[in-house]
């Protein structure tokens, strides 16, 4: 929240159906992480070989933030919408720390990794350092909101601390399982090498709920279908999706009582159009990513697009929950605009790696970005759900199965 070459396909594979009810171009974006090699064969000495790895314009980011707005938002002597009460139990919940003992590897992991080869252990390799470097995002924001908001808001505070114990706990995991592959990700380097992203306090808001949202959606779901077709179990870390996702799902209820303590972010018609806004560049994101990734679903056994638009439809679903507009994405004609989208977006990512000089690239994407902006925009505009409610009794934070 990086359009890449996608890998070659391996196989047909059996693809599971989701109920309908319920159911970058690698040019001038791009910064390079530093991955260390722990392989035995590297030479003894102090500096272990890095291996750069490629993060392009829809590649996970850093964010920061108006602090100082912040420590208003929370001050509970300016803001009287501040429901002190239901803090204090989110509180209560995060300090049970359902999952403490839960991330506890076993032989597994290495023996899984040896026996991927080819191009799917290039895979999972990627996947590993994507979901590591948006766990760490995630420590990294939350870490120093609770810094910030210690004096103004201590019970809020401590939350986030407890979030990005969570966070750093995930991506501790995940760089873990990148040693079975004899790699680590340089998070010291990445820390201070990264570009953040700067958002306004609310736009915080808006885009960590979908982001922690979906990644609830994304990791209950390949749960579920590795649970009931485990011959696609190939890595032992999906078997930990069940219990991760409920992190993911209790960050987002504190960020959906967040947002209930900031009704203006939520009651006018800026915040429906911003919803609407966020909620389209959160699934843009996603679909063209995975789109770029077909052969990682097509290895554990699921079919790209109806993977996603089943991800999609029930994070919207949620969201309609406490956003007041978000977007009518079981019309057909949203999954149409989607499709395009990929297409276009391949044209993309076929000029980036033509044997053209620079002028003649930039050039040549012109149109083609122009009609990716077309789509964006068409999409945006088509009519949206109403949503959200300014009464939110009913929205008690919940555990989602």
């Amino acid at each position: 929240m990086a359009l890449v070459k996608p890998m070659t396909n391996f196989g047909n594979f059996t693809t599971p159906k989701f109920g309908s009810t319920r159911s970058s171009s690698s040019g001038k974006w791009s910064t390079m992480i530093r991955m260390s090699s722990s392989s035995s064969t590297t030479k003894k000495g102090k500096g272990a070989p890095k291996k750069a790895i490629k993060e392009t314009l829809l590649a996970p980011r850093f964010y920061t933030t108006d602090f100082d707005e912040m420590e208003t938002l929370f001050n509970t002597e300016i803001n009287n919408n501040l429901n002190q009460a239901e803090f204090e139990a989110l509180l209560q919940e995060f300090k049970t720390d359902y999952n403490q003992t839960h991330f506890v590897r076993n032989k597994e992991f290495k023996e899984a990794a040896d026996n991927l080869q080819g191009p799917l252990r290039q895979i999972f390799v990627e996947f590993l350092e994507r979901s590591c470097t948006a766990e760490f995002s995630g420590f990294l924001l939350y870490k120093e909101l609770g810094r910030r908001l210690k004096k103004t808001n201590p019970v809020v505070a401590e939350i986030f601390s407890l979030m990005s114990r969570d966070e750093a706990r995930h991506a501790g995991f995940l760089n873990k399982g990148l040693s079975d592959f004899n790699l680590a990700l340089d998070l010291g380097f990445l820390t201070k090498a990264r570009k953040y992203t700067f958002f306004k306090p609310k736009f915080i808001f808006y885009a960590t709920y979908l982001s922690e949202k979906i990644g609830y959606w994304r990791y209950i779901t390949i749960y579920r279908h590795l649970k009931a077709n485990p011959e696609y179990q190939c890595y032992p870390i999906f078997k930990y999706f069940e219990n991760w996702c409920q992190d993911e799902n209790r960050h987002g209820d504190f960020f959906s009582a967040l947002m209930k303590a900031q009704p203006q972010f939520l009651n006018d018609w800026k915040a429906k159009l911003w919803c609407r806004f966020f909620c389209l560049s959160v699934y843009v994101t996603m679909y063209l990513n995975d789109c770029q990734r077909t052969a990682f679903y097509e290895g554990i056994g699921l079919n790209t697009k109806e993977f996603d638009m089943h991800v999609i439809i029930e994070t919207n679903r949620t969201t309609a929950r406490i956003f007041p507009a978000v977007l009518d994405v079981e019309n057909p004609e949203f999954k149409r605009k989607l499709d395009r989208m990929v297409e276009i977006n391949q044209k993309l990512i076929a000029v980036g790696e033509s044997d053209d000089i620079p002028l003649v690239k930039n050039l040549k994407r012109i149109p083609i970005v122009a009609a990716l902006a077309s789509e964006l925009l068409a999409a945006y505009l088509m009519p949206p759900i109403e949503s959200g409610s300014v009464d939110f009794a009913e929205f008690e934070p919940q555990v989602v199965y």
